[in-house]
């Protein structure tokens, strides 16, 4: 499994947005936004294979970059949370930190804040 980055520009945000989230949250096992448009994604496909799944949303105007990560991150300003793919039995998404229940604090993975380095 590899972790990706995606980050994307939108020519029409509002259009688009949330359709392209969810291609996002379904192409792996977990997930986390940092940033507005920028995603950190754990999946088994290539980086072309989640280009594709979401190509057909861009037109034109828009802008989208896929690629592997294979070193630590350095975030200001922002966290970085992990979420679990949907789960099976309950078809629920992990809800954050601050509103997680007793019973799904194994679906988020927390990164210290330390001096804002984490590993990918």
């Amino acid at each position: 499994m590899r972790t990706y980055l995606i980050s994307y520009d939108l020519a029409n945000p509002n259009a688009k947005k949330r359709a392209i989230a969810e291609i996002i949250m379904s192409t792996g096992d977990r997930w986390a936004r940092p940033l507005e448009q920028t995603w950190y994604v754990e999946s088994h496909e290539t980086a072309e294979e989640i280009e594709a799944r979401m190509s057909w949303l861009l037109g034109d105007e828009d802008g989208l970059l896929v690629q592997a990560t294979s070193h630590g991150s350095v975030l200001t300003n922002t966290s970085l949370r992990w979420f679990r793919q949907r789960g099976a039995a309950t078809g629920e998404r992990s809800k954050p930190d601050a509103t997680v229940e007793a019973d799904t604090v194994a679906n988020v993975v927390a990164f210290p804040a330390g001096n804002g380095a984490i590993a990918a």
